[in-house]
């Protein structure tokens, strides 16, 4: 199947907007990635609202795997939050809602009327999002569909069941459900009590390199793949993949960026941060693979710069990134972790507006937002990880992107000027790499997590941005960037 000590892994990496399946080749000194098949992930608007396309994510699936040929194991890797409900023969009941869909609007409320803020964030460390999965269970409860459901999946481990027959619920993405308690790596049943989620809905719980079952025949007559093909769980949450991925030093004193549709920024540590302090600047903490933890905000990423695109109806972003770098620094400038740009639709006219909320200049012609969209970025990257030291205690002296964001060179500039340290970008297949790698741990190939890190600084195309440019002037963008706004008392 592969050459003499090596083995080749498919990776299924699901992202918000395209999916792909990626082939690794992983021997002692070899890690090779290739893309054998992408599509696209185009959410559906539907009278009752917001859906994924779930049934057409799988068939992305099974065509890539066709086109990835034999391989010796596979994982798959996705966003977080979102989730698909069985009958109890395991037929699917009704596309899952996708996180950006209104349902949620007024539950958190609902929620702390029953649990306080404080007490939710102790008992699960997780970060305050209006669309983590307790409250889209929340208000779920008593629709008809959540009445009749006897299982419930994450996405990854939904496209998992479909190929094995197997239901599992991989841990890293568990811990996004605001249900896991951070400190013991297991469900908080007393909260879920307490807010009547039913935790027999969830299967058991998978840790990443743990079996995930095999391909079924018919998947393989489908996909043309020689069997017996296992599945193997991985960080199935892509954050988790991509953070496993950053190739930092045994020694190195690193903050990591995962960067695409959203900015994830913070510390990789062995314990979770759940102080009042820590809350209040809403950070969380996720877990990740052998046991770490993801101490990280959310910030709204890409995002902003892909819906303005998709406005505008452009495709390229090569020559919007081009007039962005002629403009002047820092003129234009939004909070990019604001609510009100979450939903889709119409991103430039929001961004003008919060600028012209914020009494200051209003950006019109694409350059210009495109500028306002990374100096902002940039912003909240230097904030996030500024604030992520502070609260842990920790100190770094390099920021690692990873991601998508990893080939934006001025968004990797600008963001080590913010930051004032180095950022290291790539490599930007990171949470297709991490996939790969725990998967090749799980099969004899790798070493610790240390080890797979080395492979990667040794085998990709990193870049080194040092930081330049005025620091005060970024000290004065940051504090009209300010969020005002206070978190739940």
């Amino acid at each position: 199947m592969s050459a003499a000590g090596t083995k080749t892994f498919a990776a299924v990496d699901l992202g918000a907007s395209s999916g792909r399946v990626m082939t690794g080749r992983v021997g002692p000194d070899t890690l090779r990635l290739t893309e054998t098949h992408r599509f696209p992930n185009r959410p559906v608007h539907l009278p009752e609202g917001l859906r994924w396309d779930i049934l057409g994510l799988y068939g992305g699936v099974l065509d890539g795997l066709r086109a990835a040929g034999p391989v010796d194991s596979l994982g798959i890797d996705s966003w977080a939050v979102d989730y698909g409900l069985l009958a109890a023969d395991g037929s699917l009941l009704g596309n899952p809602v996708h996180y950006r869909d209104r349902r949620t609007e007024g539950v958190p409320e609902q929620v702390w009327a029953t649990v306080p803020p404080d007490d939710l964030y102790r008992a699960t460390g997780i970060q305050y999002a209006p669309f983590n999965t307790l409250y889209q269970l929340v208000a779920a409860q008593g629709t008809p569909q959540l009445t009749a459901a006897r299982h419930l999946l994450l996405i990854p481990d939904l496209i998992a069941y479909w190929l094995t027959g197997e239901q599992g619920t991989e841990l890293t993405n568990a811990s996004t459900t605001q249900l896991i308690d951070a400190h013991t790596g297991d469900w908080n049943r007393p909260l879920a009590d307490r807010l009547g989620i039913d935790l027999a809905l969830f299967a058991p719980l998978r840790r990443p390199g743990d079996p995930a079952g095999t391909l079924l025949p018919a998947v393989q007559e489908r996909t043309g793949l020689p069997g017996p093909v296992p599945v193997t769980a991985v960080g199935s949450h892509d954050t988790a993949s991509a953070v496993a991925a950053v190739p930092a030093g045994r020694r190195e004193r690193f903050a990591y960026l995962c960067t695409g549709t959203w900015s994830l920024a913070g510390l990789e540590l062995d314990a979770p941060v759940t102080t009042e302090a820590s809350r209040a600047a809403n950070f969380t903490n996720e877990l990740g693979i052998d046991g770490t933890v993801r101490f990280l905000r959310n910030i709204m990423g890409l995002w902003l710069l892909q819906e303005c695109m998709r406005t505008w109806e452009l495709t390229d972003v090569t020559p919007l990134l081009a007039d962005a770098a002629r403009m002047p620094a820092l003129r234009y400038v939004v909070d990019a972790a604001a609510p009100e740009f979450l939903a889709p639709g119409d991103m430039p006219g929001r961004i003008a507006a919060a600028c012209r909320g914020a009494d200051g200049p209003v950006p019109r012609a694409p350059g210009e937002i495109t500028r306002c969209v990374l100096d902002s970025l940039a912003l909240a990257h230097r904030r996030a990880i500024r604030e992520a030291q502070h609260l842990a205690d920790r100190e770094v002296d390099v920021v690692h992107l990873v991601g998508g964001g990893a080939r934006n060179a001025l968004l990797c500039q600008l963001t080590a000027d913010a930051c004032g340290v180095p950022v290291v970008a790539g490599p930007a297949e990171a949470a297709a790499l991490g996939n790969v790698l725990v998967q090749a741990r799980a099969h004899g190939l790798s070493g610790d997590l240390a080890s797979t890190r080395e492979l990667i600084a040794h085998t990709q195309s990193l870049t080194r941005y040092d930081p330049s440019g005025d620091p005060t002037a970024w000290e004065a963008a940051a504090r009209r960037t300010e969020d005002a706004r206070p978190l739940p008392a």
